[in-house]
C-alpha cells in the first residue's frame, strides 16, 4: 500500500493530520476535527456518543498528489471519508490505461462496497491533490450500518445515487459524438450552489483536461477544444478551479445535437 502519514484519533486525542512525533493538537485544532465530522454527510445525525465511538477509531492519512490512496484488489477492510483535496476512482485495463470512473470530492466517502460485500476493492483511488483521508475500520462501520437508522438511510440513499450516476455515465460513454460526450459529461457534473438559490450551475473541482479525456474516452487536445469553444461562445466561463455554466440552456441545447 502507498505510504502515508497517519495519526490515531481518540475521545482524547482527537484526528489531526500529523505526522508521528508531532505534538498533541491544540484545543481549537481539537474543536476543528469535531466540525470536520459532523460536516460529513453520513455521520452528521450521530449522537454525541456515536461520534466519540467514531472519532476513537478514526485514522487520519494524509497522500501526496498523484498517490494512490486505495489498490483495486486489496481488502475491504475499512470506509474511508474525504476531508480534504480531490479524489478520483479509477480503473487499470489489461493494457495498462487508467480509466476515470468518477471524482470525489471532501465530505464523500469511499470503500463501501468491497465492505460491504467483504470482497477485494474493485477500483483503485488516486489523490490529484494533496489530500486528507479519514479511515474507519470495518467492525466499527458495519456496526454504524446496522445500528445507525440515520448512517443506514443515508447508505441507501449513496447506492440508490450511485446505481443512477453509473446508468448515466454508460449512457454517455455509448454517444458515437464526442463533442456531444464532453457536454453531456458537464450537464452530469454541474450542480447549483445550495446557499445560493438561483445561481447559476457551476462545476466544482474542475478535473484537468488529461482526466476528463480519460473518463469519456476521448484525448485532451479534444476536451480542450471543446471547452475553449465554449469560452468563446460565452456558454461557460472558467473560475480558478471550478467551470460555471453561464448559459446552461444553450449547453442543453448541445447535448440535444
Amino acid at each position: 500500500m502507498a505510504s502515508h502519514k497517519e495519526a490515531s484519533s481518540s475521545d482524547n486525542e482527537p484526528a489531526a493530520a500529523a505526522s508521528p512525533g508531532t505534538a498533541t493538537p491544540a484545543p481549537e485544532e481539537q474543536r476543528q476535527v469535531q466540525i470536520h465530522l459532523r460536516k460529513i454527510p453520513l455521520l452528521a445525525e450521530l449522537n454525541d456518543e456515536e461520534i466519540i465511538r467514531v472519532k476513537a477509531e478514526l485514522r487520519i492519512r494524509q497522500h501526496a498528489k498523484r498517490e494512490v490512496v486505495l489498490q483495486k484488489g486489496g481488502s475491504g477492510d475499512g470506509l474511508l471519508f474525504l476531508l480534504s483535496g480531490q479524489l478520483q476512482v479509477v480503473d487499470i485495463t489489461e493494457d495498462g490505461r487508467a480509466i476515470g470512473l468518477r471524482m470525489l470530492a471532501p465530505g464523500d466517502f469511499f470503500g463501501e462496497i468491497a465492505l460491504i460485500n467483504n470482497s477485494t476493492r474493485s477500483a483503485s483511488v488516486v489523490a490529484m491533490t494533496e489530500v486528507l483521508v479519514a479511515f474507519l475500520p470495518a467492525p466499527t462501520a458495519m456496526h454504524l450500518f446496522s445500528h445507525s437508522p440515520s448512517v443506514a438511510n443515508q447508505m441507501l440513499k449513496h447506492l440508490a445515487q450511485k446505481i443512477q450516476r453509473d446508468s448515466e455515465f454508460r449512457a454517455l460513454l455509448s454517444i458515437n459524438n464526442t463533442a456531444k460526450r464532453i457536454y453531456t459529461y458537464l450537464v452530469l457534473m454541474q450542480r447549483k450552489p445550495a446557499d445560493q438559490p438561483g445561481a447559476q450551475p457551476v462545476v466544482e473541482n474542475l478535473p484537468t483536461h488529461q482526466d476528463i479525456a480519460n473518463m469519456i474516452n476521448t484525448s485532451r487536445e479534444t476536451v480542450t477544444r471543446a471547452l475553449l469553444t465554449l469560452v468563446q461562445q460565452g456558454i461557460v466561463q472558467k473560475d480558478a478551479h471550478r467551470l460555471i455554466i453561464v448559459k446552461p440552456e444553450a449547453l442543453q441545447k448541445l447535448v440535444q445535437g
